[in-house]
C-alpha cells in the first residue's frame, strides 16, 4: 500500500508529471488534497477498479483526471475514457477542468463534453474530429450511442462522478445500459458523498470484488473552514431576517435553500422587491433559463442564489461566503451538500440556519452526527 502521510507528500511525490504539476502551478493548486493524495498514486500504477467515498470540493477531479490524462495515448485516434457526470454544470465544468490540466502537454489531448440541452448535431460533429476523453451527463450518451455516434468499445476507464446524485436524479437505468455498453476490460472508477443500496448494487454487480476503496469522507476535516450557525426566529419573521442578514453582508455572494418550488419562488419574488439581486433556481425552469441565472450568479452581478436542494445540483462556484438554511433540510447528508458549497479552496465561510424555536433538538442531532459545532447568532 502507498505510505504517504497526509500532508507531507508533492505532486511529483505521488507520480505526476512535471507538465502537469506546471498547469497546476498556474491554477494555484499547490498541496494535494486528501483524496488527491490518496488516490493518484493507486491511479497511476495499477490497472483496478477504484471506489473514492469524498464530498463534492474535495478535489476529485483532479484526483481521477490526472491519472486519466497521464496514461492518454494522444496518437491514438479513439476515445480511451468515459466520465459520467449528473448535471451538464458538471459536465462543462470537468471538461474546462482537463483542458487546463492539459495546457503544457507535448501532443494534444482532446475532450469532448455531451449533455442535454444543445443541438445533437452540433456535439455528433464534434465528436467525428480526435476524441480521447468524453465527459458526459447519462441521458444523451445513451441518445448517442443508440444511434451509433459514439464507440465506447475501446474505452480503458469509466468514471461515475458523483454516482449518488445520478441514482437520485433517475439515471439509473441509463447507467446500467451503459456500463453494458462498455466493454468488460474497461476499469470502473466510481466516486460518491454517499453509499446507497443502488451504489452498492452497481458495485456488486459491474466491479471487481478486489476493487480498492479510499474514504475521505471525515465531515469535519472537509468543512473545517465553515463556521455553523443558527438563528431563532418564526415563519413569518424568516424574510425580515434574511433581509437584514444580506444587509449587513452586502459585499459577500452565497445561496439560500429552500425545501420547495413555492417556497423559493415566494421569496426570491419577495427579495427583488426589496431591491436585492437575486435569482431562483428551481425545477420546473427550462435549460436555457437555468443557464441564464447560472451565467448571472458566476459573473457577479448576481448576489445570491435561491434554490431547491435537487436544483443546486451540480453547482460549483468559487467564492461564497454564506449559505442560508431557509428551512433545515430534511436528509442529514443535504445539510453536508448544501453546507459544502461555501469555504472552497480553502476559503472560510458561515452556513447559517433559521430555526423556529421547537428545531433546536435537530440542530443537536446534527451536530452530534456530523461532528460539528453550531452556535446562535443574533444581529
Amino acid at each position: 500500500m502507498h505510505l504517504i502521510k497526509k500532508g507531507m507528500s508533492t505532486f511529483l511525490d505521488l507520480g505526476v508529471r512535471k507538465e502537469f504539476i506546471k498547469a497546476f502551478k498556474e491554477l494555484g493548486i499547490k498541496d494535494p488534497t486528501e483524496i488527491q493524495e490518496k488516490t493518484i498514486p493507486i491511479l497511476l500504477e495499477s490497472k483496478t477498479d477504484f471506489i473514492g467515498l469524498a464530498q463534492t470540493g474535495t478535489g476529485k477531479t483532479a484526483a481521477f483526471g490526472l491519472p486519466i490524462l497521464q496514461v492518454i495515448n494522444p496518437t491514438e485516434n479513439h476515445v480511451q475514457a468515459l466520465i459520467l457526470s449528473p448535471t451538464r454544470e458538471l459536465v462543462q465544468q470537468i471538461k474546462k477542468q482537463l483542458f487546463k490540466f492539459t495546457k503544457y502537454v507535448d501532443k494534444k489531448i482532446f475532450v469532448e463534453a455531451i449533455y442535454g440541452g444543445e443541438k445533437i448535431e452540433k456535439q455528433i460533429n464534434s465528436l467525428k474530429r480526435t476524441t480521447h476523453v468524453i465527459v458526459a451527463t447519462p441521458g444523451r450518451l445513451i441518445d448517442l450511442i443508440e444511434r451509433g455516434d459514439v464507440n465506447l468499445k475501446n474505452i480503458s476507464t469509466l468514471v461515475l462522478d458523483e454516482a449518488d446524485e445520478m441514482l437520485s436524479m433517475g439515471f439509473k437505468q441509463d447507467i446500467n445500459r451503459i456500463l453494458k455498453y462498455t466493454n468488460g476490460t474497461r476499469s470502473i472508477w466510481l466516486f460518491s458523498a454517499t453509499m446507497p443500496e443502488e451504489i452498492q448494487r452497481i458495485i456488486k454487480t459491474y466491479m471487481s470484488p478486489k476493487a480498492i476503496r479510499v474514504s475521505v469522507s471525515d465531515y469535519s476535516l472537509i468543512n473545517k473552514n465553515i463556521t455553523h450557525k443558527y438563528f431563532k426566529t418564526s415563519i413569518k419573521e424568516k424574510t425580515e431576517v434574511i433581509i437584514r442578514f444580506l444587509e449587513i453582508n452586502s459585499n459577500q455572494r452565497g445561496i439560500i435553500f429552500c425545501r420547495t418550488k413555492a417556497g423559493t419562488q415566494n421569496l426570491t419574488a419577495q427579495l427583488k422587491e426589496e431591491g436585492f439581486s437575486v435569482g431562483a433556481l428551481e425545477g420546473d425552469m427550462q435549460q436555457k433559463e437555468r443557464d441564464k441565472v447560472m451565467r448571472a450568479f458566476k459573473n457577479k452581478s448576481l448576489q445570491v442564489l435561491i434554490s431547491t436542494d435537487v436544483s443546486a445540483r451540480g453547482i460549483d462556484v468559487q467564492n461564497l461566503g454564506f449559505i442560508i438554511h431557509h428551512q433545515l433540510p430534511e436528509q442529514l447528508e443535504y445539510y453536508t451538500h448544501r453546507s459544502g458549497r461555501t469555504a472552497r479552496a480553502g476559503k472560510s465561510g458561515l452556513s447559517l440556519a433559521l430555526i423556529l424555536p421547537n428545531e433546536l433538538n435537530r440542530i443537536y442531532e446534527i451536530q452530534k452526527k456530523l461532528g460539528i459545532k453550531f452556535s446562535e447568532i443574533k444581529f
